[in-house]
């Protein structure tokens, strides 16, 4: 057991390996880019593959100076640097000093062919797409059976609308053969008659989101019955998927809530309409409550019964009137009659008779006032308060200071 070593004396000896390898310490490595990560220290993680096989490569922020494009996924560069191990890991990898562009990959190429293909013949035009429907009963899932994707779906979904029903298609979504797998997955959900379907996967490289790049997946979409929302990778993630499904989600939890309304936020909304619907009847009873109290009021005033009410009212009104008015008429002119008989008391001869005064007349019944409407021998009529008296005229006396009153009179 003498030959025993740790691992980190085996991985700095490996590691001396490699630096004392010339070929390795300054190499160009062909390949198309994959797993780009731009990290917040300013390192640039990605990994360099072909068709057989792949490399894990960093080019540190020190070297990024001479970069003179963005490194992105499906682009095809030659990678100048040293190959080397990362004793941590124990994993080797390309230490990136240079980075030129080559062209696009090749996968990249047959997404961008396809993509115009399908768009030329129209399977993109938005007056293709599908209406999601706002309250579905069932949501059906293709996708992965284990994975992230599937248990955001299910956990926003049962959040959102413990009531829907979920059906998941356990596909295949990366590999060979997985475009079969969504496809056959999107045509069993629709003969189940689901309301949506969600078709999608975590993210990842674009040869691990090759299979919603296939042109049968893009077929099987566009040929759906049912509403489809797409949910591949990650928000800058985009296949062909998402171009020709009814709707697209950037990640798997949005097509959840896409997919499935909040049932909090529809009874909320339910409970608005009710209390707005019951302040309306309210307002409208309460209307009508009014017309009917207008109705009944103007019924009541036209009815016989209300206006013969009203008219002996009025009769017994206008016959009060009438009275006080007569009475009134009465007083004042008895007050009158009293004025003009206390004036008839105040002219009446027979009231200066009582004061001791006479009527004196002549035999042609005419006053005599005066010594000189008669002469002496004249007969005279002196009427007093019980009779008259009838007297000769024997003697005319004249008396000082009452010829002007006479003469006045």
């Amino acid at each position: 057991m003498s030959n025993v070593y740790t691992v980190t004396q085996v991985n700095t000896y490996i590691k001396n390996l490699f630096i004392r390898d010339y070929n390795l310490g300054n190499i160009y490595v062909k390949g198309e880019v994959s797993n780009c990560k731009y990290h917040t220290s300013g390192h640039i993680y990605f990994t360099l593959k072909d068709m057989t096989g792949q490399i894990a490569c960093v080019m540190f922020a020190g070297q990024r100076s001479g970069l003179r494009f963005t490194l992105k996924e499906g682009q095809s560069v030659i990678a100048l640097g040293a190959v080397n191990v990362y004793e941590r890991d124990g994993k080797y990898q390309l230490y990136a000093k240079e980075i030129i562009e080559e062209g696009l990959g090749l996968l990249y190429q047959k997404y961008e062919q396809l993509k115009e293909s399908l768009e030329k013949e129209g399977l993109f035009l938005n007056e293709h797409k599908k209406k999601i429907p706002p309250f579905p009963a069932s949501v059906g899932i293709v996708t992965a059976k284990t994975g992230a994707a599937i248990q955001d779906i299910i956990n926003i979904a049962r959040r959102r609308n413990p009531y829907i029903q979920l059906y998941l298609y356990p596909a295949q979504v990366q590999g060979e053969g997985a475009a079969q797998t969504i496809v056959a997955g999107i045509k069993a959900l629709e003969k189940q008659k689901v309301d949506t379907i969600i078709v999608g996967r975590g993210g990842g490289s674009i040869e691990d989101l090759w299979a919603f790049n296939e042109e049968i997946v893009a077929r099987a979409i566009y040929q759906c019955e049912i509403p489809i929302i797409s949910a591949v990778g990650h928000e800058t993630d985009v296949t062909i998927a998402d171009f020709v499904s009814d709707l697209r989600a950037p990640t798997p939890s949005a097509a959840a809530e896409l997919a499935v309304p909040d049932v909090r936020a529809i009874l909320y909304e339910l409970e608005k309409v009710k209390n707005t619907l019951n302040r309306s009847m309210e307002i409208r009873v309460s209307l009508c409550r009014k017309e009917i109290e207008s109705l009944t009021l103007r019924l009541e005033h036209l009815s016989p019964i209300y206006q013969i009410r009203q008219k002996r009212q009025f009769l017994a009104d206008s016959e009060q009137t009438l009275n006080q008015l007569i009475n009134t008429k009465i007083r004042n002119k008895r007050h009158m009659l009293e004025l003009y008989i206390e004036r008839l008391e105040g002219l009446s001869p027979v009231k200066k008779l009582n004061k001791g005064y006479a009527l004196v007349t002549n035999d042609q019944g005419k006053i005599v006032n005066s010594i000189r409407k008669t002469t002496l021998g004249d007969k005279l009529r002196i009427s007093v308060t019980d009779g008259d008296i009838l007297a000769d005229v024997t003697e005319l006396i004249q008396v000082a200071g009452r010829k002007q009153n006479l003469e006045n009179e």
